[in-house]
This record gives C-alpha cells, sequence and structure tokens, in this order.
C-alpha cells in the first residue's frame, strides 16, 4: 500500500526461483526465535540446523523436569507453530566416557544415535578426537592434489604453487581452530600432503 492510501495492481511474476520469497528467511527467524523460550538448554541454531547441547550426569538430569520435557516442549512448539521436526534425521549423540548413554524420544519417535555428527563441515566424534577430521581433510586434499598432477602439464613452481594454495591447502586448514590436530600421527598424515605438493 503506497502512502497515499492507495493498492498497487495484481502482476503475476512469472521468474525468480520458485522455492524462494523475500518474507520467508524473515518469518522463518521470527518464528525460530522463540524456539530458545520453550527450552532449558543450550540451543545452537545455523539457518535450519538446531542442536541442542545438555549435561546429564544421573538419572534425576533425565526426569521430565530435563531433557525428556524438553524435547516434550520442543514436539508441542513445532505443533503448535506448525514447523514440524523431521525427526528421522534427529540424531543424538553421546559424549564423555561415563555417559550413562539414555534412550531419548521426540514426538513419539525414538531418537537415533550417532558417534559421529558433521557441523558445518567439521566432523565431531563422540570421543572428541580429530583423527577423523583429519583424514577426512587429507583424502579431500590428495585427490585434488591428484588433479592437479595429473591435469596439469606445466608443472613449473609459478603454475602449481598457487593451484596448490587455492585448491588443497583450504582443505587442511579448514576451520583448523576447531579440530587442530593434537596426535602426531595425525599431524604427520596432513605434513605428507605439503611433502608430496613440494615434490
Amino acid at each position: 500500500m503506497s502512502s497515499n492510501g492507495h493498492f498497487s495492481e495484481w502482476r503475476e511474476v512469472n521468474a525468480g526461483v520458485p522455492q524462494g520469497s523475500v518474507l520467508g528467511p524473515v518469518l522463518f527467524n521470527i518464528f525460530i526465535n522463540e524456539l530458545e523460550k520453550e527450552v532449558n538448554s543450550e540451543v545452537a541454531k545455523f539457518v535450519d540446523d538446531t542442536k541442542l547441547l545438555k549435561i546429564v550426569k544421573s538419572k534425576a538430569d533425565f526426569t521430565a523436569k530435563s531433557y525428556k520435557g524438553i524435547l516434550q516442549n520442543l514436539g508441542d512448539w513445532a505443533v503448535k507453530w506448525q514447523m514440524k521436526f523431521n525427526v528421522d534425521k534427529c540424531e543424538v549423540i553421546h559424549i564423555g566416557k561415563h555417559n550413562p548413554n539414555y534412550t531419548y524420544k521426540m514426538m513419539g519417535s525414538k531418537l537415533a544415535v550417532t558417534t559421529q555428527e558433521r557441523d558445518l563441515g567439521v566432523i565431531v566424534d563422540s570421543s572428541l578426537k580429530t583423527s577423523t577430521q583429519c583424514a577426512a581433510a587429507v583424502k579431500k586434499a590428495n585427490r585434488l592434489l591428484d588433479i592437479i598432477k595429473k591435469g596439469i602439464d606445466n608443472k613449473t613452481e609459478n603454475i602449481t604453487l598457487p593451484l596448490y594454495k587455492y585448491m588443497v591447502h583450504p582443505h587442511l586448514e579448514y576451520c583448523v581452530q576447531m579440530w587442530l590436530p593434537h596426535r602426531k600421527k595425525d599431524i604427520l598424515e596432513l605434513e605428507k600432503v605439503q611433502k608430496r605438493a613440494t615434490k
């Protein structure tokens, strides 16, 4: 509606991305921001991905007032706002040697248990060891290094060095602040990639 109180005419929109909208992301943010008020837990949200973090040391921590209640509240919130969680994609990762590994349910369905979860491209292991992430980074970097070595005839430094810097090295440093390798075996594997690149 314009400032003088008149409405614009309807127009057919025949271009654009079908699933996209102007108001969609704004409305999603308005809805999803209410989520934290329903739970007594640490909540991490990124786009349509939500993670709950809670320390559960004993059966008392698992009562209806705690985690079971939180999951029930999430289910109720989803029904109320018609934003259902895809329970089949929801997973639980138990962290810690003395974790009681309780079974969790949400909206009547038992949640699957996993030992690894990929979070923004970084593999988080239930043991909190970074070997799996190191191995994945090495594999990806070696694959790209093979492409460069096989696909480029001119192997002079002024050609291969920029390709290494822009195609291979980023995979070895991606989010390294989170998974910084500390085991000697993992560090050696990462260094092998660099040594291969300098041959």
